[in-house]
């Protein structure tokens, strides 16, 4: 016999609707409508208690709000230090710093495979010198830092530190994140130097030296974002980024280092898509797997080890080069979806992303977005208001056991390393996009002004940044300049001293922060770490 949730259930289901596909973002279906009885077990706990369901504080933002990081890079280091300050000036809370592809993959601007791609999508960065234009009359003790690199990531902060010592600052007051994050580079961006063991031994010297020499720095931002927009599903999103999570868990124990010295400095960096109550419930449940993990499976102490923090990014794969302005609109969706979710810190893109580099006019839309969300729409007065609507707590339940099975998955795989040399995680995302696509092109997903409420004949009106070639040949000349201008007998002895030390197994921050001092390129460490630990070449998976 029927009960009388399913009885409801049923009349509803019997009741005309629309012709529609009624499911999130992911392909996840949703009833018509959700009661106590979808959720019969609610989690009764507050924000700020275990397992941080509701949030990681109390008071959440009546305490302090989120960290309003915007993402900015383009050009040289000089032009970049002009769109922080532009930023900062703006009412903007924190910095996000964008490098090129060349600096992404450790290549200096004046390598051949660097030619056409020099600042074009992020600023260029190949030496101390650029570190120092970068940051140039910004308070680096006083202002949170985040940088998205992970290839290089361990050297360029080391960069970033060489430029606060010559400062006179101290690192223990340096704040801020490094990306940091190898593990989804084999798994989405596809952005590596070394096979992924190297990889992880630097993350690991870098959380423990910074342990010691840099408290306030979040060693790793373990990245979820890239993930999304290679075509995951939110359940994919949450269970790989939270894997990769524990492996470099894993990974940092058996380097002998304690959980808790650790664990309080990592972080996390999620994707908002535009399923509002979809992406809500996601990071409500990385909230709770991550405290139950990290407490009952890895015996973590301290409360701050429990912690899932995170950045939000709204999802630069929804935004349409069709009717751009409209953007704005998912923007702002996006935003307040990852502030009712619970970030620490949100980075909104601009509505001429899928375009181009955000112009300062789209940038400063986008941070205003954040400041309206903040200070006018109410969302900031009351921590977790979504905390227990059927419909997000069912979802939230089913996000959680949806990333549980894939843990196993990957646990049958022999961990994350291994499941990532299979493929396996590459071709779920795969299929994962395939079948959104195809739902798009069947118009079974409607992207509005793509494949319904199309403009014919549209034209761009909007203005673009455009990053010219005069940007390649002002840094190759700058970057010979240093290369004159060092002491190339101290460079060739940091970079002889940074090869033993990886081939003796050491911990090498150190010696990449020596190496960096004397003004070593990003290009010149990248190959002397290439002759120990060699290059990646991923298997093709079909």
């Amino acid at each position: 016999m029927a009960t009388a949730h399913e009885k409801t259930q049923n009349d509803l289901r019997s009741t005309p609707v629309r012709d529609a596909e009624y499911t999130t973002v992911s392909g996840r279906p949703v009833e018509p409508v959700y009661t106590k009885a979808d959720v019969p077990h609610l989690d009764s706990t507050l924000p700020g208690e275990y397992p941080y369901t509701r949030g990681v504080h109390p008071t959440m933002y009546r305490g302090k709000l989120w960290t309003m990081r915007m993402f900015a890079g383009m050009g040289t280091a000089a032009q970049t230090n002009e769109r922080f300050k532009f930023l900062l000036q703006k009412g903007q809370t924190g910095l996000s710093t964008a490098f090129d592809n060349p600096t992404l993959y450790g290549w200096d601007s004046d390598h051949p495979l660097s030619m056409g791609e020099v600042g074009k999508t992020g600023v260029a960065v190949d030496t101390l010198a650029d570190m120092e234009r970068l940051f140039d009359g910004i308070p680096l003790d006083q202002v949170s830092t985040s940088m998205t690199i992970n290839a290089p990531a361990a050297w360029v902060f080391t960069m970033f530190l060489a430029n606060a010592e010559k400062r006179g600052i101290d690192f223990a007051k340096l704040r801020g994140t490094l990306q940091n994050d190898i593990l989804k580079e084999y798994i989405a961006q596809k952005e590596w130097i070394f096979p992924p063991e190297p990889h992880i031994k630097l993350i690991t010297d870098l959380m423990a030296f910074c342990s010691e020499n840099v408290p306030q720095w979040n060693t790793i931002s373990i990245s979820g974002y890239h993930i999304r927009e290679a075509g995951a599903t939110a359940a994919q999103e949450l269970a790989f980024t939270l894997a990769d999570g524990f492996c470099y868990v894993d990974h940092a124990l058996a380097a002998g280092q304690d959980i808790d010295d650790f664990a309080p400095r990592l972080s996390f960096f999620f994707n908002s898509h535009l399923d509002f109550f979809e992406e809500i419930a996601k990071l409500r449940a990385a909230r709770r797997i991550w405290a139950r993990h990290l407490r009952e499976r890895y015996k973590a102490k301290n409360p701050r080890s429990w912690l899932c923090r995170f950045h939000v990014q709204t999802a630069g794969c929804s935004l349409t080069a069709q009717q751009p302005e409209i953007n704005i609109v998912r923007t702002a969706l996006e935003a307040l979806a990852g502030v009712l979710g619970g970030c620490q810190s949100l980075h909104t893109n601009s509505m001429d992303e899928a375009l181009a580099l955000p112009s300062d006019k789209a940038a400063e839309i986008a941070l205003r977005t954040q400041q309206i969300i903040a200070f006018e729409s109410g969302a900031a007065n009351v921590a977790d208001p979504l905390g227990g609507s059927y419909f997000i707590e069912k979802l939230t339940d089913e996000l959680e056991a949806d990333a549980e099975k894939y843990f196993e998955q990957i646990d049958v795989l022999g961990g994350m390393v291994k499941a990532i040399e299979r493929g396996f995680p590459q071709q779920e995302i795969t299929r994962s996009a395939y079948e959104y696509q195809k739902a798009v092109s069947e118009q079974r997903k409607i992207i509005v002004g793509v494949n319904d409420f199309a403009n014919e004949g549209e034209e761009l009106v909007i203005p673009i940044l455009e990053i010219d070639e005069s940007v390649e040949r002002e840094q190759v000349v700058s970057l010979r300049k240093v290369k004159e201008g060092r002491d190339n007998l101290a460079v060739k002895d940091r970079l002889e001293k940074l090869e033993r030390a990886a081939r003796d197994n050491r911990n090498l921050i150190p010696y990449l922060l020596d190496s960096c001092r004397v003004y070593t390129t990003l290009g010149e460490i990248r190959q002397a770490l290439v002759k120990v630990y060699g290059e990646y070449k991923e298997q093709a998976f079909y």
